[in-house]
């Protein structure tokens, strides 16, 4: 789903952070012409990558530089911590009365056309001369992703006077982080959480397990029978309520007991995909790599194109968009509140709800019952431990010190690159690249410990730009860098990440490298800073990986976002 807001730096952040489901939307109508953009029309061997790899080395400059320590921050991260001002995301539905209620919506029900329910609904109010004690009033709409609102209301940095978020899991999180939140309706319009398995996965697993349902697909992974993937549960509603649900199935009396821990694992070794964003998921699929992914059924509804390809199997709790009060409310906004609820639940807007894909799968009641916050949270951290069980993630940065980084994009870049590294496991092997018209490696690859934190660092504080900008140059090196740390350890997930301004103009070119990097399969995710983004998307699309504008003011929380769903 996609959400065409006017507000381009909202656009990015809601094709980012998650998260946001909508991006389904508009993305797949264009998909089969634009899904193939990065990929070559030749797909090569890896040994013939390989060689290839190797003559493409010979003919690159590579300095080694002497690493130095750097200041290092011991103290935990806190993602909230880099939360950007609340300005970054502005209304999509203004009050339009002095005395009015602001209300945070997930993006399923907060974008344009179908995805767009409740900012009509919201806009009839403000147009409906609704009065509480003979005075007009209003509603203000901020479409936000559930994990990002839950994230503002938990660290106070921001409070609306209400939240609808997709499911009741964000509720349950907030009250346990001890902000005052009343659960108000518990539904303005139904939905549910689903898995999309092809026509073929479907019938084989029919056939074998005589039903399909959340545990039997649980069971066909961890037997590796399917190439399952989800969302970050750290950002997005659907991949959060698939993580809890996934541990109820392995134990549904305690969702952390050994037991269902020891099922996660078994599970997620054979999980080979868990996207930042449900673009990047969406992607994989196309391209073959997965014969199921989570979304949400509002979704599925409305775009026929799917239909033609996948079941839907619901699972997990409803995400039937109740509404939530912030705060201790003075009466006239709980009047307001309880008016706008009873407005959206109006026959007229029940049936636009259905008219834009709501309100279906009436019949279905969730697998599990009630979970607390502070059991959602664990299950977050335990997901953040387990996730790569089996997997040693190995990854090296690529920065770009061009003369065109110099000034503003290089602090930037060094600032969210520092800030960002915060967030990313100490279990992780960290490498470093820079590149302007020579390539050098600022450090070896190592485990993220404190020492090699410190010496990451210091490589960065100490970058400088000058000379032109051999992009391609630097991925060759820094491929070359994790493949050598593959055959040291062939559990090692590989990745790399290209900090740019995306103006290629010395060195090897992108079809000098593409077909090497599809036989690797490395995904390569882009950051990009003033920069071409489009170029630096092409590349992200070679092996479905995100990319982010780093032109915004929430960089760094974006940067942990991703890091904290990566590595």
């Amino acid at each position: 789903m996609v959400i065409m807001s006017t507000n381009k730096n909202f656009k990015t952040v809601l094709t980012l952070v998650g998260i946001a489901l909508i991006l389904f939307g508009v993305i797949y109508g264009g998909i089969s012409l634009t899904k193939n953009m990065g990929k070559s029309q030749k797909v090569i061997s890896v040994e013939k990558a390989e060689e290839k790899l190797e003559k493409l080395y010979k003919n690159i400059t590579v300095n080694t530089v002497e690493a130095r320590k750097g200041y290092v921050n011991i103290s935990p991260p806190d993602l909230k911590e880099t939360l950007p001002d609340i300005s970054k995301y502005p209304p999509q539905v203004e009050a339009t009365t002095d005395i009015f209620i602001e209300i945070f919506s997930s993006t399923e029900k907060s974008g344009e056309k179908k995805d767009g329910w409740l900012l009509d609904v919201a806009r009839d109010f403000n147009k409906a001369n609704i009065q509480v004690n003979g005075v007009p009033v209003s509603v203000r709409i901020r479409g936000i992703a559930s994990g990002l609102a839950t994230d503002y209301i938990t660290s106070g940095k921001y409070l609306p006077d209400a939240f609808t978020p997709s499911n009741e899991l964000w509720g349950e999180m907030i009250k346990a982080s001890g902000v005052e939140i009343n659960l108000v309706e518990k539904r303005l319009a139904g939905n549910v959480a689903g898995i999309l398995l092809s026509k073929s996965k479907h019938n084989e697993l029919l056939k074998k397990y005589g039903t399909i349902n959340l545990k039997t697909i649980t069971e066909a992974v961890a037997a590796n029978e399917i190439a399952m993937g989800y969302t970050n549960p750290f950002a997005s509603s659907t991949g959060m309520n698939f993580l809890v649900s996934t541990l109820s199935t392995f134990d549904s009396k305690d969702i952390l007991s050994e037991k269902a821990i020891e099922g996660f694992e078994k599970f997620q070794t054979n999980i080979p995909f868990v996207a930042y964003t449900t673009l990047q998921m969406r992607e994989s699929a196309q391209s073959g790599v997965l014969d199921g992914f989570v979304l949400e059924y509002q979704t599925f509804e409305n775009l026929p194109e799917l239909k033609k390809d996948y079941i839907f199997t619901p699972f997990g709790v409803r995400h039937d968009s109740p509404m939530y009060s912030i705060g201790y409310l003075p009466e006239i906004k709980k009047d307001i509140l309880n008016k706008f609820i009873e407005f959206c639940k109006s026959s007229k807007y029940q049936q636009l709800a259905s008219d834009y894909g709501f309100n279906k799968y009436d019949e279905y009641t969730p697998e599990m019952g009630q979970i607390d916050g502070e059991s959602i949270t664990k299950a977050q951290k335990l997901w953040k431990e387990k996730k790569d069980i089996n997997n040693d993630i190995v990854a090296v940065f690529v920065a770009d010190v061009s003369g065109s980084m110099a000034g503003q994009p290089l602090m930037r870049l060094k600032q969210s690159l520092i800030n960002g590294s915060t967030f990313i496991s100490p279990d992780a092997s960290i490498g470093l690249v820079s590149y302007s018209t020579d390539v050098n490696i600022n450090l070896p690859i190592a485990k993220f410990d404190l020492n090699q934190r410190s010496l990451f660092t210091g490589a960065v504080d100490a970058l400088s730009a000058n000379g032109n900008t051999a992009t391609f140059d630097a991925i060759i090196v820094a491929t070359k860098m994790l493949l050598e740390e593959k055959a040291k350890n062939p559990n090692a997930k590989l990745m790399l990440f290209v900090l740019s301004d995306g103006k290629t103009n010395a060195g090897h070119s992108l079809n000098d490298i593409r077909s090497v990097m599809e036989a690797f399969a490395i995904p390569i995710y882009t950051i990009g800073y003033n920069a071409n983004l489009e170029e630096l998307e092409v590349l992200s699309q070679i092996n479905e990986a995100a990319s982010i504008n780093a032109d915004t003011e929430d960089v760094v929380y974006q940067l942990g976002s991703l890091f904290n769903a990566q590595m």
